[in-house]
């Protein structure tokens, strides 16, 4: 369980990925991974990594990741499929996707109880919407994978008195 932020600070920023789709970490991905999360102490990565191996670019960083449909075998097996993670006193949901389908997106409330936001991928369109009370995140492909020309992107989640998520585009993706 991650630390309660400190309201009378800076809120805690938690650094949001998905869709990495590599079978190992590469100099360009470790570099972008570093300029794009510099400071950042917490990582979720919402599948599809594809590799176990892929993790060790964060170092030693607090990381929380769920396996995809396209990771392989021994990285479904070792990950879970959905998870979630307390920080202070919000309940993060942590998925890549609920069920087979590729509009899954409406079932997604239903994945968790009483959570304060749901982290997902899959779908490779970053989003970031409120709906319900419930804050719903998804940092789009990383790596700009996307079949509709999506860039690259990521997320930042502020945790402080409240949560708030920005979309970032991930430089020279």
């Amino acid at each position: 369980m991650s630390p309660p932020p400190d309201i009378n600070t800076r809120p805690l920023v938690i650094g949001i990925l998905s869709d990495t789709h590599l079978s190992r970490p590469t100099p360009e991905f470790a570099a972008l991974v570093e300029r794009c999360f510099a400071g950042v102490k917490i990582i979720l990565h919402a599948g599809d990594l594809t590799e176990l191996a892929v993790l060790s670019v964060f170092g030693d960083r607090e990381v929380h990741a769920v396996g995809g449909n396209m990771c392989s075998a021994a990285t479904r097996q070792a990950l879970p499929a959905k998870k979630v993670i307390n920080v202070g006193k919000f309940r993060l949901g942590l998925i890549h996707r609920a069920g087979d389908d590729y509009d899954f997106e409406a079932r997604l409330p239903w994945e968790f109880d009483s959570v304060d936001a749901i982290v997902y991928g899959h779908t490779h369109r970053p989003v970031c919407q409120t709906q319900g009370g419930v804050l719903f995140v998804n940092p789009g492909s990383f790596k700009a994978t996307g079949r509709h020309g999506h860039p690259g992107t990521y997320a930042l989640l502020e945790v402080g008195r409240g949560l708030s998520a920005s979309i970032h585009e991930v430089p020279g993706a």
